[in-house]
């Protein structure tokens, strides 16, 4: 995942510009699902302006747009639910930070959601509009990630959505948000026990690099997930008419679980840390024994070349008392080579003894 992967207008522009972006688009698919407490209809919808003979039911409606969202359907769903121009800039500017906000009579929230492939790790930016008796929500994802709430509600005898308000649904779409970071955690943790493995056995520069990368995922990881708990503490305070008091409980236990997503979260990082730790001290305590055995050898030829360098000399004369009468020796040679093989002996002797090799 890059560092900065943001689309956002150049400097200058007028608040509220919808502008496309450049790339190319996937299609946009919209699902609507209306429910009572007699029924669940789910039809998808060619266009925005398809929603509003459901607006002027008692009904509640949930709108999915899946895909990326070009201006044009923004537009339409801007004029259809009078949603504000401000949000509906950050829905296409994605990369936004999670937040909750007030618009009159509705509230914009934007939440991340994470998914991971064991190699990359992508945020996916989730906008979700809130009205009396609607919620709409926008996911760049081809596929359906909500697909569990649907069929939940499509269950026979479950009143739980039918017989509260659109604030329940609110909550299931963001518990589901929510949780999907457990599966990310565990991923993570499978990583870290196999790098820890690998440390332990035979560190080399891959594992360097895999150590980087995963602290790198987890950071940023770490920054959307805490805007995101501060998000879920809004709702389960708030007095909004929108959030009522017994779903607030249910934004609780949501919180609960983005707390110990974050405190996993910084266990790992903990983890990631401290492996780098061990490696960079495997490295050196390595480095470490190959100096110690260099040293051990090159202080064995020491007095070996001490030995060796005095009767390379060569200083033979027959007048001299200064000569060197060794060279004249019969058994000079053979002796020389007692001398230093006792030397050697008696230095790795001395070694052993001190536990140095």
């Amino acid at each position: 995942m890059a560092y900065f992967s943001k689309h956002y207008h150049n400097p200058g522009t007028a608040p509220g510009t919808l502008v496309a972006k450049t790339e190319s688009r996937r299609p946009v698919n919209l699902h609507l699902l209306d429910y009572t407490e007699e029924h669940v209809e789910e039809v998808s919808l060619a266009s925005a302006a398809d929603c509003r003979k459901y607006l002027a039911r008692e009904s509640k409606t949930w709108i999915q747009v899946n895909g990326q969202a070009d201006p044009d359907t923004l537009r339409n769903l801007g004029d259809l639910f009078d949603l504000h121009d401000l949000a509906l800039e950050d829905v296409l500017n994605t990369g936004q930070r999670p937040k909750v906000e007030l618009y009159d009579d509705q509230l914009f929230l934007i939440a991340a959601m994470p998914f991971y492939d064991g190699e990359n790790l992508e945020i996916v930016q989730i906008s979700l509009f809130v009205g009396k008796n609607y919620l709409i929500c926008l996911c760049p994802l081809d596929e359906d990630p909500f697909e569990p709430v649907r069929k939940r509600m499509r269950m026979p005898n479950n009143r739980r959505f039918s017989s509260r308000g659109i604030d329940y649904l609110l909550y299931a779409l963001l518990d589901l948000i929510t949780d999907s970071g457990f599966p990310v955690l565990e991923q993570f943790g499978y990583q870290l026990e196999e790098m820890e493995t690998d440390l332990l056995e035979n560190p080399n520069q891959q594992t360097l690099a895999q150590i980087h990368g995963l602290k790198r995922e987890l950071l940023v990881l770490r920054r959307v997930l805490w805007p995101q708990r501060e998000l879920l503490t809004s709702l389960m305070r708030t007095e909004d008419q929108l959030i009522n008091a017994d779903t607030q409980v249910y934004f609780r236990d949501c919180h609960d679980h983005s707390v110990q997503i974050i405190e996993l979260l910084e266990s790992f990082r903990e983890m990631a840390t401290s492996m780098l730790d061990i490696y960079l001290s495997s490295i050196s305590q390595r480095t470490n024994e190959t100096m110690r055995v260099l040293t051990i050898i090159a202080t064995i030829f020491i007095p070996l070349t001490f030995v060796v360098g005095i009767y390379g000399m060569n200083f033979e004369h027959a007048d001299s008392p200064w000569a060197m009468p060794e060279l004249g020796w019969y058994y000079g040679y053979p002796m020389v080579w007692a001398v230093m093989i006792a030397i050697t002996g008696g230095l790795i002797w001395f070694f052993r003894r001190r536990g140095w090799m």
